[in-house]
Formats: structure tokens, sequence, C-alpha cells
């Protein structure tokens, strides 16, 4: 399947979940945002929400300072 991820193109296997998608980015050990076409995608539905051919995410991940 084809998906944007923060602006880019890329094509991934189909039936992806945000969490494996996640994982596949080597982003599973970070706090992450996920928008998934203009929603935000609660934390708690990560590994249940299936991805689709022509998704647009962003992906912010968060980090802490002072």
């Amino acid at each position: 399947m084809k998906l944007t991820i923060n602006e880019e193109q890329t094509e991934l296997p189909d039936g992806l979940t945000v969490r494996q998608l996640l994982e596949r980015l080597e982003l599973t050990n970070r706090h992450v945002a996920v928008e998934r076409n203009r929603q935000i995608v609660s934390y708690r539905t990560f590994a249940d929400v299936r991805l689709e051919d022509g998704d647009t995410l962003e992906l912010v991940t968060l980090v802490g300072g002072g």
C-alpha cells in the first residue's frame, strides 16, 4: 500500500496497524503522536487501527527538555 508519512510517500505491506508501522520505523520506545487523515489516533488504539492505501500520516515524536 502507498502511504504519505510526514509529507513523504512510501510503500509498505498491506494490512499494517499503526503499532506495526511504528515498530518498522523503530519509534516504539519514544512518545509519538499520530495523526491519520487529519484525525488524532489514540495511543490505546495503535494496535487496532489498520492503515489503508492512500492514508496520510503525521508522526510527531515528543522530546523532553528544560
